[in-house]
């Protein structure tokens, strides 16, 4: 029985990976220069993905006979929305990375700026609402795959899942928090600009396949 739950939480860690998922938190992590508060940050989105993934999963696994599993599925449209919307966002706020000059002495020189403060609290919701898509296919891995047919397991299953999402998006936004903070300024527009080019695009990805 331990084999099963080992691989699920191999499969939460690699979930995190999803392209949706990556470039919905690149947009927002692009503009922190700061390691602690991009671990802040992918936390808040992992619990907002975890809550909503163990909603949902339970509701499927005990009323999956029933219409709501189809009103569940329409959550990917919303889904598909907000990679839009992110994207959009950080192409028309590509301006907020912006230098202030300041003089010391007879120096003068440009600091940049970052309105991260502003973004920290949206990562929570963004969780949630991609916490809400694709749950049929988690409950498929659990019942089909792993064979595990009791609420309880499913329940375990799902917070060993969360726990290696959790584990992903921390390793995720280490990496993007660091290239952010030595890259420079260029480097933090290269990533943003791409990260909203990208999200745009996979959002009309999805919609073109749901």
């Amino acid at each position: 029985m331990v084999l099963p739950f080992l691989l699920t939480l191999i499969l939460g860690f690699k979930h995190s990976y999803d392209p949706d998922h990556m470039l919905a938190v690149s947009n927002l992590l692009s503009r922190t220069k700061s390691l602690r508060t991009a671990i802040k940050m992918s936390i808040s989105w992992s619990a907002g993905h975890m809550i909503t993934a163990s909603i949902v999963t339970l509701i499927l696994f005990n009323f999956r006979n029933y219409i709501i599993s189809n009103l569940l599925g329409h959550f990917e449209y919303i889904a598909a929305l907000m990679l839009i919307a992110l994207g959009v966002f950080s192409l028309v706020n590509l301006k907020f990375s912006h230098k202030h000059k300041h003089e010391h002495g007879k120096k003068h020189h440009g600091h940049s700026h970052t309105q991260e403060g502003h973004y920290h609290k949206h990562m929570f919701g963004i969780g949630v609402i991609q916490g809400m898509a694709s749950n049929d296919e988690l409950l498929t891995l659990f019942v089909m795959s792993l064979t595990i047919t009791t609420f309880t397991g499913i329940l375990f299953g799902v917070f060993l899942f969360s726990l290696g999402v959790v584990a992903g998006m921390l390793l995720y936004s280490m990496g993007l928090s660091y290239a952010s903070k030595f890259g420079g300024d260029k480097i933090r527009a290269i990533i943003t600009l791409s990260s909203g080019i990208s999200s745009i695009g996979y959002g009309l990805l999805l919609f073109s396949r749901i």
